[in-house]
């Protein structure tokens, strides 16, 4: 494969500097690109200038050369010919809207955000391209089992870029991929975008079981169903089954599930101990995805009329004050049926 983005000016834009965008920036900036890293907040830019950390949300790692931060969105963009979207989902349209007067039309963008926009139930790659003006087919998302700490530490992680347009996918492996982050391609934006979505909902769930207590039987069994959920939207809405058996499916959704770093899985715990929602959220100081992404899935999986358990229970938990012990006993108490669709 030939390196497409050689013929472009190695220079990139990341809109946020959360934990995630902070992650990649570095990624970018480890493979040569000279990376703008911005943020809303001009006193947070200049003390991840002055100290080479970002210490509000990843400051286990110092930034590399060719990494600096502004608050400025019109010099974070200008000249950049590659523009990654990584701010939450709720954040997302207002960023896209800001960022599109100052972006070259010509610019490789890539979002890697994990949710649904709350109100209209759009993907992200949707929100991407109404606001910028573009066609959603050249959009790429970046996806798969990819905790932020580790990807800053510089540990193995393999994810994959998903777009229509083959080459804007091969132009965004070309640019992330290196010795310790491995990137693959994958057509399917659908199923990449509803995997890394859905997934969150799982997460908490495993939070709530490893909380309440359980073992690994019952987190395997979440796990297992939580895919099956996540397969069931995800074709109901065109994606190729086979993603959810991949990095964006099965795999990002098992690293949520048992990791230490997931927000998800840490909100799960704490709603399990009793703290109510509105409280853990404080406690957190990061937005978690998947409390909005289950409101999202609660009325996504009535449209396409698919059976979504899991997150039927977990929303009433978040939203209706249901015990989480209940919620439990709900699911295994469930009608007996088949484990696989009836051909």
């Amino acid at each position: 494969m030939t390196d497409s983005t050689a013929i472009l000016p190695r220079k990139a834009a990341v809109l946020v500097a959360g934990s995630w965008g902070t992650a990649l920036a570095a990624v970018l900036a480890d493979n040569g690109w000279e990376t703008a890293l911005w943020t809303r907040n001009a006193e947070h830019a200049g003390a991840m200038n002055r100290e080479r950390r970002n210490h509000r949300y990843l400051s286990g790692i110092e930034l590399p050369e060719g990494l600096r931060a502004t608050s400025d969105m019109a010099e974070a963009l200008r000249g950049a010919s590659l523009a990654l979207f990584a701010a939450p989902s709720a954040a997302m349209r207002e960023v896209a809207r800001a960022a599109a007067p100052h972006l070259d039309e010509k610019a490789l963008v890539v979002h890697a955000t994990k949710g649904f926009e709350a109100d209209s139930l759009k993907r992200m790659s949707e929100v991407l391209a109404e606001e910028l003006g573009r066609p959603r087919s050249g959009i790429v998302v970046l996806s798969g089992p990819s905790h932020a700490e580790e990807v800053a530490l510089r540990q193995p992680t393999t994810v994959v870029v998903a777009s229509e347009d083959a080459r804007a996918a091969e132009q965004a492996q070309d640019a992330f991929m290196n010795g310790y982050f491995r990137v693959y391609t994958n057509p399917d934006v659908v199923g990449t975008e509803v995997s890394g979505a859905i997934k969150n909902i799982i997460a908490l769930g495993a939070g709530l079981s490893d909380g309440l207590g359980f073992g690994d039987n019952a987190k395997a069994a979440l796990i297992t169903r939580g895919l099956a959920e996540i397969s069931r939207l995800g074709t109901a809405m065109g994606a190729n089954p086979l993603t959810f058996a991949g990095l964006a499916g099965v795999g990002d959704l098992v690293v949520t599930c048992t990791s230490k770093h997931s927000r998800n899985w840490r909100a799960g715990a704490m709603l399990a101990e009793g703290i109510g929602l509105e409280e853990v959220l404080k406690r957190m100081g990061m937005v978690v995805e998947g409390v909005r992404t289950t409101k999202a899935a609660h009325v996504l999986s009535g449209q396409y009329g698919v059976e979504m358990p899991i997150t039927e229970q977990l929303y009433r938990v978040l939203f209706q004050g249901k015990d989480p012990r209940s919620a439990v006993e709900a699911l295994m108490g469930r009608d007996r049926t088949w484990e696989l669709e009836r051909l």
